[in-house]
């Protein structure tokens, strides 16, 4: 554990479960749904209402082999091609395989897909399918419709929820397992201010980071709260530097900020061009597929033609359509060009890449357990290593279904299994070391906080018919210091430095001045040189997302600063190529307890095993024979520990 905590209010109210989930998009109401479903308490914390992630803006649909003729295989080559070489093999396998059946099963909890007039689903094509393979509904809004059918069974089922709450930190208890969560409840409610709740598992599925860039697709609130927060709970994030920009994005001028219009892939799935302002296809002879390239490949193509052409946006041609086309298919994007003052059924629309979804994340396993013991993460929060370098389009909406699914199941149990005695373990940092080493995340920043709550401990935790019962009860974790919170003003200076300098195109030069940049915002918070007479921030809601903010941006930073190459949405100019002998591995981040980071690379593509279950009895719980790369006995220390024990 880092010792590392949000300066913050102690908690002044504290509530029990056996499970909370932080987030209320796909992956966290499935796994919400089906942690109850085993009869475990179930709190689900979310930072605005239930429908306001980033799943209600989904508008392609959700990827998974249910036609004719497709098969999880060409699902999974599909998916490695466009991972360029840095995917899991075995968690795609997981991905591709258990997705038709987790569709089916979203479908039976409520969601309504698209279908013919013989009932059958419609299924269409996007960029990197070679074959159609993604559902949808109401035409361009499945992601609202899967929203929609979640948050309808989660009330029905009566699951406790939390909104408004912006989650600060972990809890853990004494041993260094996983106790809950602080959280910031804004509104009225039952609960108000800084609270907790207690559980011995905690789920992660805050969603992305796109607000680390000045222009993106994602909502207001994905702010990278759950990566910040791992990373200050002492987990292994990994490829972070693999953000992937979606290449149609509607352009609405270069001072344009915040939450920007997606035009779907499914646009150019249905037979749209992408033209420059002479009319001219500039992606046909770039690849195979056209525009109907991995994004990447487009949202660079687009790039360099701009850059010829000396324009800031291309144009997306779909005249050709009609307008009976367009009402029916892709009506929410319609709709919002004419709110903006365009019309794509006359004219072709206007549009830049943006960022849009970041492919690394909290570092997991096939269960989707971090490196913290209780601690899990699912969705575009999570690395599972599905995506490698680059996510295959509607890939993101299964992988929150499937691996939400192996949580709970994970979840249900281990909770349910006898406990044994775990492991003495040093006590946490308490002060802060003699010789700091440099600051190398966003103040991450901290004053003393008291994990202990105002409530008494939290009472048993099992699921039902479950021997022992386990208990939460945190323990304090006073920072090693006190760091100011970083002025809310910083956020667009933060985010400007980001599209600059860590956008689609980067460079050696561009990166450094980036993280030259961002250590001078840095300064101004800490009120160092260069940033006397800045104001202390104080504890609130922007302080801490802008504080969350920059602690992301320094990590991408400087691990886009650490891969030198070219690979999938990661594109190093001053590195055009890709460099499989050196790079065909995976960066993992550690925040050490003095602020510094720990990056090292995987000695493969495959990750290595997390190897950190949520009790010490759950070594027992494991299915080698549905997850042999992640069982201990295959990690390379215990065959060769196995190996002595041998030849002792």
């Amino acid at each position: 554990m880092t010792g590392i905590r949000l300066h913050a209010p102690a908690p002044g109210w504290a509530i029990d479960a056996d499970v909370v989930v932080v987030g209320s998009g796909v992956a966290g109401l499935t796994a919400a749904l089906r942690c109850t479903a085993a009869g475990l308490r179930t709190v689900v914390v979310t930072k605005a209402r239930l429908d306001d992630g980033s799943t209600r803006w989904a508008q392609g649909g959700i990827a998974a082999a249910l036609g004719e003729g497709d098969t999880p295989e060409q699902h999974m080559e599909d998916t490695l091609v466009a991972g360029a070489g840095l995917c899991d093999e075995e968690a795609v396998r997981v991905l591709v395989t258990e997705g038709p059946d987790a569709v089916r099963r979203l479908i039976a909890t409520g969601a309504r897909f698209d279908t013919d007039a013989a009932g059958t689903i419609e299924l269409t094509r996007e960029g990197g399918h070679h074959r159609r393979r993604i559902a949808h509904a109401g035409g361009d809004a499945t992601g609202a419709e899967i929203s929609r059918a979640l948050v309808d069974a989660v009330r029905e089922r009566a699951v406790r929820t939390i909104e408004n709450a912006l989650v600060l930190d972990l809890l853990t208890d004494a041993h260094g397992r996983t106790a809950g969560v602080t959280l910031h409840v804004m509104g009225e409610g039952q609960h108000d201010g800084v609270g907790a709740v207690h559980a011995p598992a905690v789920v992660l599925a805050t969603g992305g980071m796109g607000q680390v860039f000045s222009a993106t697709t994602n909502p207001a609130v994905s702010t990278g709260d759950g990566v910040a927060l791992a990373l200050r709970a002492g987990a292994e994030v990994s490829d972070l530097e693999f953000v992937q920009f979606h290449p149609t994005v509607l352009f609405l001028g270069p001072e344009a900020e915040g939450q920007q219009p997606l035009v779907s892939e499914a646009v150019r799935g249905e037979g749209a061009h992408l033209v420059d302002a002479d009319g001219v296809r500039f992606m046909v002879g770039q690849h195979e597929l056209a525009e109907l390239a991995p994004r990447d490949i487009v949202a660079k193509g687009i790039m360099r033609r701009m850059r010829e052409q000396g324009a800031d946006h291309m144009y997306l041609d779909a005249r050709h359509f009609g307008a009976e086309m367009w009402e029916s298919r892709f009506p929410t994007i319609l709709a919002a060009c004419r709110t903006h003052g365009f019309d794509p059924v006359t004219e072709p629309i206007p549009v830049a890449p943006a960022a849009h979804y970041a492919s690394g994340g909290v570092r997991t396993d096939l269960r989707g357990r971090t490196t913290v013991p209780g601690l899990y993460a699912c969705g575009e929060v999570a690395c599972t290593g599905v995506h490698g370098a680059n996510r295959l389009a509607s890939n993101s909406l299964l992988e929150g279904l499937v691996f939400a699914e192996r949580i709970a199941d994970d979840i249900a149990t281990t909770l349910a299994a006898p406990e044994t005695t775990a492991p003495e373990t040093t006590a946490p940092e308490t002060t802060a070391p003699e010789t700091a080493a440099p600051d190398m995340t966003d103040p991450a920043t901290a004053g003393p906080h008291p994990d202990g709550p105002a409530s008494a401990g939290p009472g048993p935790t099992t699921a039902p018919g479950g021997p022992e019962p386990r208990t939460a009860t945190p323990v304090p974790h006073p920072a090693p210091r006190v760091l100011p919170l970083l002025d809310p003003a910083a956020r667009p200076r933060v985010q400007r430095v980001m599209t600059h300098g860590a956008g689609v195109l980067r460079s050696a030069d561009s990166l450094a001045k980036a993280a030259e940049q961002l250590d001078a915002i840095h300064g101004d918070a800490l009120g160092g040189a260069g940033g006397s007479g800045h104001k202390t921030a104080e504890p609130g809601v922007e302080s801490w997302e802008t504080t969350n903010v920059l602690c992301v941006a320094r990590v991408l930073v400087a691990a886009a600063r650490h891969r030198e190459e070219t690979r999938g949405c990661h594109w190093r100019e001053d590195r055009p190529d890709r460099d499989d002998a050196a790079w065909r591995r995976h960066l993992v981040v550690r925040l050490r307890p003095d602020r510094s980071l720990d990056v090292r690379t995987t000695a493969t593509h495959d990750f290595p095993p997390t190897d950190r279950p949520l009790s010490h009895s759950a070594a027992g719980t494991r299915d080698p024979a549905r997850d042999p790369a992640r069982d201990p006995a295959h990690h390379p220390a215990a065959q060769a520990a196995a190996r002595r024990e041998q030849q002792a």
